[in-house]
């Protein structure tokens, strides 16, 4: 009995980084959203979730996540201090001045809130032109209270619909098909789907420069607090918070309506002739299918008979010498093109150091498939010399441009480059990337006999005349 009551006394003594190390788990709730945590391919992800994870390894322990279902539950497990911190992303609460019983983190992201309307009607401008049109938000958007305070003021008309869990596609898709006039999410959210529906444009701005925090329970132990301000002010120093922004929201900016609504076009009436076959290549090469897919789609937009005035031919458009290296025997025919694709972008990717992981591995492999190998060497050694990490995407597409410069590329065991090119490359795939991501499943683990049956497969050739390499 003296030993549990030293204990429980000792215990009581600590402060809450100090429970936290003891336990050696750090307890976070968070909502399933494109920024805070999602699972792809049974795999965790997510901005605020990798940004957490390493917050965790910083204190020396494991991280513990637990799902909520509503933002009203994640709120009330947070007051009630049933966890350590909340990854709230863009959901209200915002501000510490609302919410007395909650402490909040230094902020790391930002973004705005913004109201969407369709291409070819009417756009509002102000808020003063948003009263009798039919305006959906999600119930937990920081947005419902600011339309309350308008309509408190001058807009005594104004109404909107909030939408109890909405998902931002969800509502994208109501404005998309004209049942309702506008609808308000998050800026970060709306470029990562706006390719789903081209269609839709930004009216304004409705509540710009907000920021995200994490949500600490209240009360007078700051020290959890203090630590993950201490943490981000290092992870934005050491360039963790730059890569992870660059990771999940960097390649979703400049959007081309006709290239999107042309790309979308492009998955009904094309995709399906040589999705089996990216798949069963994608499964031989342990590479994702819709990576692949992405590849053909920004080399051809999947049109087997393609051709340049440099040579390079056919729905991956390999070059002559490629092609041989891999065995592809007519490059217009789609099926010996994409597995010759496959079959280089493998090559590619498995001869990068060891030292480069993924996602950057892909980003790398990517850009030397487009620029070439030895380029990409060049510019990582640019950018190991400038001090940077040369194993990371975002530092090396920094650099690659360099090798258009005669002071840089002259110093370079390959030479001058049109480095621009790989910088693009590697942007618009990503971006066909995710689109796939979130239109197409994932590729179901296939048998031996399965990718066996799939290789004896074959697509009939156009009546153009073959290439016989």
């Amino acid at each position: 009995m003296l030993l549990a009551a030293w204990l429980l006394s000792a215990c009581s003594q600590m402060n809450d980084v100090e429970k936290v190390q003891q336990e050696r788990v750090l307890h976070v709730i968070t909502r399933a959203t494109p920024v805070s945590y999602y699972v792809e391919q049974d795999v965790a992800e997510g901005f605020e979730y990798e940004l957490a994870e390493k917050f965790s390894q910083d204190l020396g322990v494991s991280l513990r996540v637990r799902v909520a279902e509503s933002l009203d539950e994640l709120i009330e497990v947070t007051t009630q201090g049933y966890t350590s911190l909340a990854l709230v992303g863009m959901d209200a609460p915002v501000t510490d001045t609302e919410r007395a019983d909650l402490n909040y983190s230094r902020p790391f992201l930002n973004f705005s809130s913004v109201v969407i309307y369709r291409k070819g009607k009417s756009r509002p401008e102000t808020v003063e032109e948003l009263p009798g049109r039919h305006l959906v938000v999600p119930e937990s958007s920081p947005a419902v209270a600011y339309l309350a305070s308008l309509r408190e003021g001058q807009l005594t008309e104004l109404e909107w619909q909030a939408i109890e869990d909405a998902e931002t596609p969800e509502l994208l898709a109501l404005v998309d098909r004209g049942e309702v006039d506008l609808a308000i999410v998050s800026s970060i959210e709306f470029a990562m789907y706006n390719r789903l529906f081209p269609k839709l444009r930004k009216a304004f701005d409705l509540i710009p420069d907000q920021s995200v925090s994490w949500v600490f329970p209240g009360g007078p132990d700051t020290s959890l607090l203090e630590a993950a301000n201490a943490f981000l002010e290092r992870a934005e120093a050491d360039g963790t918070l730059p890569y992870l922004r660059e990771r999940y929201f960097g390649h979703v900016e400049d959007f081309d309506y006709v290239g999107a609504r042309t790309f979308i076009r492009h998955l009904g009436d094309r995709l399906p002739k040589y999705r089996e076959v990216f798949e069963e290549a994608g499964a031989k090469h342990s590479i994702d299918w819709r990576l692949l897919a992405a590849i053909g789609y920004q080399e051809s937009h999947w049109r087997p008979y393609a051709r340049s005035p440099t040579g390079v031919r056919g729905l991956m458009m390999l070059t002559l010498d490629t092609a041989r290296e891999v065995g592809v025997k007519n490059r217009l025919d789609p099926v010996q093109s994409i597995r010759g694709g496959a079959e280089y972008f493998a090559r590619v990717r498995a001869r990068l150091p060891d030292e480069i992981q993924e996602p950057h591995r892909s980003w790398m492999a990517l850009a030397a498939y487009n620029v070439g190998y030895g380029h990409l060497m060049d510019a990582r050694r640019i950018t190991d010399g400038e001090g940077l990490d040369p194993n990371i995407w975002q530092n090396v597409k920094k650099h690659l441009p360099l090798l258009q410069k005669r002071e840089w590329y002259s110093q370079t065991r390959y030479g001058y480059a049109r480095g621009w090119e790989p910088v693009h490359y590697v942007q618009n795939i990503r971006r066909y990337y995710d689109v796939l991501v979130q239109k197409m499943p994932p590729l179901q683990t296939a048998s031996t006999d399965e990718l066996a049956d799939a290789q004896d497969a074959n697509l009939p050739l156009s009546p153009d005349l073959p290439e016989v390499l």
